[in-house]
């Protein structure tokens, strides 16, 4: 039933029945010293055939009958450790609960920021390209000014030229038309 080496202590439980005795001694005739019940943890100290030494979780040693003892957890025990992690899982569910609410919220405000982030993006890729636009026809702008005020100084020096030429032109005629005036009159004299 119980193969315990004495040299090791380890943890086992009662069984079996209700409420069991721990005694001074291996045997009734020593003093009771406490009673313990089915699912008592208690550590096991020395084993013999008929009683054992044990220890409980409150610190007394003492002697008990070793057939009411078993290395099995027995299903009270079981059933109370899984009693208890069922509390603890249900505290934590809730928790988590609480946890997934402020998460879902963040994550809702998570995806109005992206959008917000994507729009912008969109916007300054547009505006990056308007800017490259803007860039490009003020270089273009520079460039037919400079071409502008060119045409405008080669138009002043034309302009002056054909002055210069008309009025050169103007003088030549009027010389010209002296010239052959005075020719006449001699002429007809």
């Amino acid at each position: 039933m119980l193969a315990v080496y004495p040299s090791f202590a380890e943890d086992i439980y009662v069984s079996g029945v209700t409420k069991i005795t721990m005694r001074t001694g291996a045997g009734v005739e020593n003093k009771i010293i406490d009673i313990l019940t089915t699912g008592d943890k208690l550590e096991l100290l020395e084993y013999k055939r008929d009683w054992s030494l044990v220890k409980t979780d409150q610190g007394k040693t003492g002697w008990v009958l070793s057939r009411f003892l078993t290395q099995e957890v027995p299903d009270l025990y079981i059933v109370e450790n899984l009693k208890k992690d069922n509390e603890d899982l249900i505290l934590k569910l809730g928790t988590v609960e609480a946890e997934n609410k402020v998460l879902a919220e963040k994550n809702k405000t998570f995806d109005e920021i992206k959008e917000k982030y994507d729009k912008l993006k969109q916007e300054s890729a547009e505006f990056l390209k308007l800017e490259a636009d803007y860039n490009k026809i003020r270089e273009q702008f520079a460039a037919k000014k400079e071409q502008i005020e060119m045409l405008e100084k080669n138009l002043d020096k034309e302009q002056k030229l054909w002055f210069l030429t008309g009025a050169g032109v103007f003088v030549f005629g009027l010389l010209l038309g002296l010239v052959t005036r005075k020719k006449k009159r001699n002429s007809l004299l």
